[in-house]
């Protein structure tokens, strides 16, 4: 039986892997056993994707991007050119730790930027906006914009990824798609 799935034939896809249809893997990458890979997703050049890693739909990986056991990716999630996620908080070459991986969760529609590194243990919030550069410490609510080392938060993204500002009754309206949302208890949400 035919792939559902392109992988370039440079590509090595492990046995046991799940890779749902219209998904795209490119060049030099490079797929471990027990991944489950969501519809429509398209992993770039020279990616590797660790034992047991779980990615939604449509979820797209930009070139040289690491993604170690322990991390799990909703649908919609953008990874950016040479993101990386950590998944031993402690790690040493002499000291095993393959049973101590901290686990990792990408909410559906957040958008990781260039060279930003994850710190395991941390899960990323829906939407969330994750700066090109940033070392994310701590976990992020949904929608936040951080960037910095380590990475701080500065404001509020859509879910069209444009900056919000929120009025005095904690009201804002995307410029883009015209969806409001609301800022209360320091916690961002969608209500139209």
């Amino acid at each position: 039986m035919e792939n559902s799935y392109f992988a370039h034939e440079s590509a090595f896809v492990d046995e046991g892997c799940t890779i749902g249809d219209g998904t795209k893997i490119w060049h030099f990458s490079h797929i471990m056993s027990k991944c489950f890979i969501g519809t429509n997703c398209n992993i770039g050049q020279n990616v590797v994707i660790s034992p047991e890693v779980i990615l939604g739909n449509n979820v797209k990986i930009q070139n040289n991007v690491s993604i170690y056991t322990g991390v799990t990716c909703d649908d919609d999630v953008f990874l950016g050119p040479s993101c990386v996620f950590t998944n031993v908080a402690n790690p040493r070459s002499a000291i095993n730790r393959r049973g101590s991986y901290a686990k990792t969760h990408v909410g559906k529609g957040a958008s990781i930027g260039a060279n930003a590194t994850i710190v395991c243990g941390h899960d990323i919030g829906e939407f969330a906006f994750i700066g090109a550069g940033a070392v994310v410490t701590k976990n992020v609510p949904a929608f936040a914009l951080l960037v910095g080392n380590p990475a701080r938060q500065l404001g509020w993204m859509s879910e069209f990824g444009h900056r919000l500002q929120f009025d005095a009754e904690g009201k804002a309206t995307c410029q883009e798609s015209g969806q409001v949302y609301e800022l209360k208890d320091n916690l961002v949400k969608r209500i139209a």
